[in-house]
């Protein structure tokens, strides 16, 4: 049986769907069991051609990247006004806030915006000064760093209190792509990549220009590119790692047929995102409070500005599948999520967990 040490995913994770007012200062209060003050926020407008807009507490409200672009950190004080103690507060862009517009934000909870500076020379853990904010019951921290001079691989201290199963990180002052790294398919740290921007598959960079080097339970790697280590340049970095009955990181492999494999979590899942990683194909992104039921299809791509998708031919749409008591079962066929024979990551995050931690079975919706 799954058993847990979080029995309430949302003191450290919620989705909040909301309309749009495109008021200044509106607060948006989150609903779930406990109160859960942000610290990072994964914003997108459903319902207009606009970018996904990410905020975290370690770079402060006003700076925002955007994980379908390889533009540079903006700032905006019409975008987030502030992480609250229950929610968020917005201005009034219509990519955070569209008037009548119906938004989503994705909310994780890491050190409550109190962050750790690392003094790799003083602490003796990686050779680059970080700053991080974990979560170690959570799984889930932020990293920033600055490159520092010379052209030796840098590794920064993450605080996660294991190792990181997925990176994403992103230069922040330069027009770079967003890279992704995963333990959770046959990946070499050494010179393979992912690009949350973009629909490639996992690709092979042999002069070793990404992350040079794989996690560990203290450090993440990154070479002396401007894709992870430049000099001078700021860089953020989201690490995760698998929680049991909390969160999961993990792979399948797609049978394109209707009746789709099943993917074993431990919990049923608030949130889901897949990406192919055997060939070129969108991330794509579900959760429970878009698709209330069991069944789900109202799909949004990291990668791309595009406003929600709600196709939903019969069991053989696009982006078919359910959300289950213990995990979730794909019902399509299409390359994003269930094609023939391809590889796929993905990362969950659960509503509830399977089993809690004193052994009670918790029901399916």
């Amino acid at each position: 049986m799954a058993y847990t040490t979080i029995d309430d995913p949302s003191a450290h994770f919620q989705t909040k769907i909301y309309t749009g007012n495109a008021t200044d200062n509106t607060a948006y209060t989150n609903d779930g069991n406990s109160d859960l003050q942000p610290d990072f926020i994964w914003t997108k407008n459903r319902d207009q051609t606009v970018d996904h807009i990410w905020f975290d507490s370690t770079r402060g409200a006003t700076k925002n990247v955007r994980s379908n672009t390889t533009s540079q950190e903006s700032t905006n004080s019409n975008y987030l006004k502030s992480f609250d103690s229950d929610g968020f507060t917005m201005g009034t862009s219509n990519r955070v806030n569209g008037n009548t517009d119906q938004m989503v934000a994705w909310q994780w909870k890491a050190n409550g915006g109190s962050t750790t500076t690392n003094d790799a020379s003083s602490t003796g853990v990686g050779n680059t000064d970080s700053v991080y904010q974990a979560n170690t019951t959570a799984g889930f921290s932020i990293v920033t760093w600055t490159g520092p001079s010379g052209s030796d691989a840098r590794t920064m201290a993450h605080g996660l209190g294991g190792t990181p199963e997925l990176i994403i990180y992103k230069n922040r002052d330069e027009s770079v792509a967003w890279y992704v790294g995963t333990s959770a398919i046959t990946f070499n740290f050494n010179t393979d990549y992912l690009q949350l921007n973009s629909t490639i598959a996992k690709a092979t960079d042999a002069g070793g220009t990404v992350f040079v080097s794989a996690p560990t339970s203290t450090v993440i790697g990154a070479s002396s590119s401007a894709a992870s280590g430049k000099e001078n340049i700021k860089y953020v970095a989201y690490c995760f790692r698998s929680i049991q009955g909390y969160s999961k990181i993990g792979s399948y492999t797609g049978n394109g047929n209707t009746d789709g494999p099943f993917v074993y979590l431990g919990f049923k899942p608030a949130w889901l995102m897949i990406k192919r990683t055997s060939g070129t194909e969108n991330w794509v992104l579900w959760d429970n409070k878009r698709d209330p039921f069991n069944n789900f299809y109202r799909v949004l791509l990291p990668n791309a500005n595009s406003a929600e998708d709600t196709t939903n031919t019969g069991s053989g749409g696009r982006y078919i599948g359910d959300f289950l008591s213990n995990g979730f079962k794909l019902r399509n066929t299409h390359d994003t999520s269930n094609g023939s024979g391809s590889t796929y990551i993905y990362m969950a995050f659960a509503e509830y967990p399977f089993v809690s931690s004193k052994g009670v079975p918790v029901t399916a919706r």
